[in-house]
């Protein structure tokens, strides 16, 4: 049995992901087949933003169909997951010892950038979620800091997941949905340079990938959907070791990267 990474971050494409998973939907599915199942599952969304740390509470998180314009199929589509209140009381308790300011949610649901990936690796829906928002007005540096304030929790059977993915340019995709063409330069520039720093552990140029990464303001015209990484990374502990387990894109613009983090 494959050792539990101590966080993973995975890619959630657009919402067409659940209906046609493809080659990343499988190298989800297949990671999770070799994990022996966690206590609990911390779910960290891209699309659930807040101003500061919230944790869910709700027994039993209603799958949200938070897009719009999509095939009636993929509204249809449900994940019936389980909350923990005990879980949940805790990771609380994590963030608060860590510093952080804190709310709780005792309805929040999961979001597409949740239950899209969780349906994949999860479909049993067996293990507990508990789903943890960002706070994008605080930048990378905060969301590692959310990561390292999670990090404690890998060390009592639960498994940190954040879901972003690696370009994200709404713009991009939706003149590549209408018209086609060819992926944009900067997708794989930028993609590239995470590699090399993810490799080299160069925290400082991670954090301040808006400036020193090439095409890092057009794979990323704001930060929401990048923030997932620097939380799995930050969760992964002290010189946690970045595995790019899976490589792609998807609809032209869409980078489908997904990475281990495990502390060394």
């Amino acid at each position: 049995m494959t050792q539990t990474p101590s966080a993973i971050f995975v890619p959630h494409g657009a919402p067409t992901f659940a209906l046609n998973p493809g080659a990343a939907g499988a190298a989800l599915s297949a990671l999770a087949a070799k994990l022996p199942l966690p206590r609990a599952i911390v779910i960290v969304s891209a699309h659930w933003d807040t101003a500061v740390p919230t944790v869910g509470f709700a027994e039993r998180p209603e799958t949200i169909h938070d897009f719009w314009g999509f095939p009636e199929e993929l509204y249809a589509l449900r994940y019936p997951a389980t909350g923990c209140r005990e879980a949940s009381e805790e990771v609380v308790a994590t963030l608060q010892a860590a510093g952080l300011p804190v709310a709780t949610d005792p309805s929040r649901g999961l979001d597409h950038g949740a239950w899209v990936p969780l349906r994949l690796m999860f479909p049993d829906a067996e293990v507990p979620v508990i789903p943890v928002s960002i706070q994008s007005r605080g930048g990378p540096e905060q969301a590692y800091q959310l990561g390292q304030a999670l990090a404690p929790l890998t060390a009592k059977g639960f498994l940190i997941i954040a879901s972003g993915n690696v370009t994200h340019n709404l713009r991009d995709y939706q003149m590549a949905a209408m018209r086609g063409g060819q992926t944009p330069a900067y997708v794989r520039q930028f993609t590239d340079w995470l590699v090399e720093q993810l490799a080299a552990s160069d925290i400082d140029a991670l954090l301040d990938y808006r400036r020193q990464a090439p095409g890092g303001v057009q794979a990323h015209p704001s930060d929401e959907h990048l923030l997932p990484l620097y939380v799995a990374l930050g969760a992964g502990g002290e010189n946690a070791k970045a595995d790019r387990f899976h490589a792609g894109i998807d609809n032209y613009v869409i980078a489908m990267d997904a990475y281990t983090f495990q502390a060394q």
